[in-house]
């Protein structure tokens, strides 16, 4: 790079699922070498900032996810997510009251049909939750189903990997005292809740719920005890098939995940006529479909709780300024700096440029625990080159996806790369004048063992990361060279934190406050010392 950019952009990078935990037992982000991040630790403004629970529109004590994180970044606000929101419609009895439900109750009454509840049995709260299906077997039971087929995807990477035992057994126990619903299929998140257009994983879950045969398991519990003594979790539970209960044209189905990223490649296979992800033997569409929340533009379905309408998010203030923004990320967390970030919109705003970079292609990410990062981040480096982008966004996968493996060794080399990115992105930063910000949507790769020494899958609690690499071109407004973070500060600052950089009025629809301290002041010696590492 001989000449500097026009434009220095502010780049936030976000380490999808490295945490912060003081302790190096278990800790892929402590046991990993890490140069780039602890020089830029400290020597560059830093913090720790909340990511679960309340501070990102959770329950308190619920671990974050990307979804949310993203969310929360994006829209510089306290947004109720909808795992609150769904609970307290079941709380409140709305839920009984929701005009989508009763309407398909209605449809399938007069036709005799039957009801299909799909979905995860999990009580992680980031995709689903089994208080929800409960919800819906007891609407089930008062309006008088006859017939109410449940087909449960057994979870592990959100829970623990032989959770899904506990699940079945309240289920069966729940449908028992309600004398309402049987388990009709059971399988892994593996099979049923592919994003990456891994056609084959999905054909199989479709042909599961659309094709009877006669290879029928009499228990699912039993099923479910059978694969842990092969050595086979929940996420990866094979398809089983309980009942003779197929799909129908006429049928009703509801699907109870609310995060729409992992469950609309199932969907699409299930409602659309025209779909080509892989041949379907047989369609049984028309169904009847009510998803609890929109899972996408333009499916022909219902939706239970419809989104919520966001406004003034950092994409859409950036995009009133007449800048340009970019985002970029592998295919696993695309979504994520796109869709989630924008408050749930499909299309790019007004000068907003994106770049998918694909995604390995293998089984699980301990694999290639690298991943597409240095891809990634030579997209980052060319954005940052042209000179044209106010905003740059970048999600980095591996820590969070290769966490969720709960191989330790794979993690720290995921952490490692992450880190090496990181240390380049930085570099071109501050060679185009531009200021750097550096946090994670949640927790996830600081905890890979349980407290009973098991492989800990799961997201987690704790606080993540936040620092700053301020830019001779991008200084902080009216606090002269010097800047601290102030404390207590959570996903939701980062938006006011951004426009403030960018010298553009926080809107006052953004709960979220800037991080920068009133008083700021740095350690010139630790500018000094930012500016040797990064060799300018």
């Amino acid at each position: 790079m001989d000449r500097q950019p026009q434009e220095a952009p502010v780049v936030l990078a976000i380490l999808d699922g490295w945490g912060h935990r003081d302790s190096a037992t278990d800790n892929a982000v402590r046991l990993a070498g890490t140069p780039n991040m602890d020089v830029l630790w400290q020597t560059c403004p830093h913090t720790l900032i909340q990511a679960s629970g309340s501070a990102v529109g959770l329950p308190d004590g619920q671990m974050g996810n990307s979804e949310v994180g993203h969310l929360t970044i994006g829209s510089g606000r306290v947004v109720r997510q909808e795992l609150v929101r769904i609970g307290h419609a079941i709380r409140d009895g709305s839920f009984w009251r929701n005009p989508r439900f009763n309407a398909l109750a209605q449809r399938l009454e007069d036709r005799g049909a039957t009801l299909h509840l799909v979905g995860l049995l999990s009580d992680g709260g980031v995709h689903s939750h089994v208080d929800h299906l409960a919800g819906l077997l007891r609407w089930a039971a008062r309006r008088r189903f006859s017939r109410v087929c449940v087909h449960g995807i057994t979870d592990g990477r959100d829970t623990s990997d032989h959770a899904g035992l506990g699940h079945v057994k309240d289920l069966q126990q729940l449908m028992t005292s309600l004398d309402c619903g049987r388990i009709t299929t059971l399988c892994g998140r593996y099979w049923a809740m592919d994003r990456d257009h891994r056609w084959e994983r999905t054909a199989r879950i479709y042909r599961l719920l659309t094709e009877a045969d006669n290879n029928r398991h009499p228990d699912p519990a039993a099923a479910v005890q059978a694969s842990y003594a092969e050595g086979i979790g929940d996420e990866f539970l094979e398809p089983h098939r309980f009942g003779k209960e197929v799909l129908q044209p006429g049928d009703g189905l509801i699907c109870f995940n609310f995060r729409p990223d992992r469950v609309r490649q199932m969907i699409r296979a299930l409602v659309l006529e025209d779909f080509n992800g892989f041949p379907r033997p047989t369609w049984p569409g028309p169904l009847d479909v009510v998803t609890f929340t929109r899972y996408e533009q333009g499916l022909p379905v219902e939706v239970a709780f419809p989104p919520q309408p966001l406004d003034h998010l950092l994409g859409d203030v950036v995009a009133e300024h007449g800048l340009r923004q970019f985002r970029i990320a592998e295919t696993e967390k695309y979504p994520h700096v796109t869709y989630f970030f924008n408050g749930g919109k499909e299309r790019p705003l007004p000068g907003e440029d994106r770049h998918l970079v694909p995604s390995p292609k293998v089984a699980t990410y301990d694999q290639t625990p690298a991943m597409s990062a240095w891809d990634v981040t030579d997209g980052v480096i060319s954005a940052i080159a042209k000179g044209v982008y106010s905003l740059i966004v970048v999600n980095y996968a591996n820590p969070d996806m290769v966490g969720h493996t709960g191989i330790i060794d794979a993690t720290v080399q995921a952490i490692e790369t992450v880190d090496a990115c990181v240390g380049r992105i930085a570099e071109a930063t501050h060679w185009a004048g531009g200021t750097m910000l550096v946090t994670a949507d949640h927790g996830n790769a600081e905890t890979m063992c349980s407290p009973e020494g098991k492989p800990w899958t799961a997201h987690t609690t704790n606080p993540v990361p936040f620092l700053l690499l301020e830019g001779e071109k991008r200084k902080i407004p009216g606090v002269g060279n010097l800047v601290e973070l102030r404390d207590n500060g959570t996903l939701a600052d980062l938006a006011p934190t951004i426009l403030e950089i960018l010298r553009i009025p926080v809107p006052p629809a953004m709960g979220g406050r800037s991080l920068v301290a009133s008083s700021s002041r740095i350690r010139p010696v630790a500018a000094e010392r930012t500016a040797q590492f990064l060799g300018v």
